[in-house]
């Protein structure tokens, strides 16, 4: 039967690192920074050992050659993210394989999965952190009082909630609306990652510290990072804070404009005019 088993996105890395061992290339991967050096200590190595003709009285001074410059060293997540994504893939299908989810202890008090909804074609989404009650119900995101907020921003950015996409980290209601623990987080996210794969738009909005902290995978402050841009999967992402966290701090509301902003110039949107 070990056979037949498919082989993890990490095992097919570890194959290909091996393979390029296999060619002498393990130190490109593995030891680049150091590389350049290598050589040319090389290089002046085998210039000393060439012998001076006898005609010529050779200066002991040693020639050094110039360093290239230091590549940066391919991290091996950006690898493992070219192999995690699905050839060919679609909304229907990352749906379908979610299934009736039962993979964490999430499912064991959730009333429906919500997905996620929108255009699938969408320039811009917005990733939250998970369901909520109403969105629980009615199997939608963001449709309680956060999500009425969140359409106003929309609706000030002169976009409509029909133009963009809009998703959750995790896809069942956290009970108590706590925030998901760190392996709901991370059973989940798959499902999201393929999501914005597909869509690829053109900027993703992160509303609140899960999701940003879910995608830029860090565990700091959203006040370290909201506000500025960061380059995901050949994507913009910005992070700012959620519309639940807004409705208790009306004061950084203005904080979040500022964002938004951003994303509008960005996308070329022009806000809405106000009648």
């Amino acid at each position: 039967m070990d056979s037949l088993r498919t082989e993890t996105p990490r095992e097919k890395l570890e194959a290909w690192l091996r393979y390029f061992d296999d060619l002498n290339l393990g130190d490109f991967y593995t030891d680049r920074r150091n590389m350049g050096k290598r050589a040319a200590r090389q290089r002046t190595e085998e210039a000393d050992a060439v012998p001076a003709p006898a005609s010529k009285v050779v200066s002991p001074v040693i020639a050094v050659a110039p360093v290239p410059p230091v590549l940066p060293i391919v991290a091996v997540a950006s690898l493992l993210d070219v192999l995690d994504r699905v050839e060919g893939d679609t909304l229907d299908r990352t749906r379908e394989d979610l299934g009736d989810c039962t993979r964490c202890r999430l499912h064991k008090e959730r009333n429906k999965i919500v997905f996620g909804a929108g255009n699938p074609r969408a320039e811009l989404v917005f990733v939250g952190e998970g369901p909520g009650h109403d969105e629980d119900i009615q199997g939608l995101p963001f449709v309680g009082r956060a999500g009425k907020l969140l359409t106003q921003m929309i609706e000030a950015m002169g976009l409509k909630r029909e133009d963009v996409y809009i998703c959750n980290v995790v896809k069942c209601r956290p009970p108590e609306n706590r925030k998901p623990e760190e392996d709901e987080v991370a059973t989940c996210s798959p499902y999201l990652f393929r999501q914005l794969d597909t869509i690829a738009p053109k900027a993703i909005v992160c509303l609140g510290a899960t999701a940003a902290q879910a995608l830029l995978k860090t565990t700091d402050s959203i006040s370290r990072f909201r506000g500025n841009w960061f380059d995901y999967r050949n994507t913009k992402l910005m992070a700012t804070y959620h519309p639940a966290y807004l409705l208790r701090n009306p004061a950084a509301k203005s904080d979040v404009w500022k964002d938004l902003q951003k994303v509008m110039a960005h996308l070329g949107l022009q806000p809405r005019k106000s009648r």
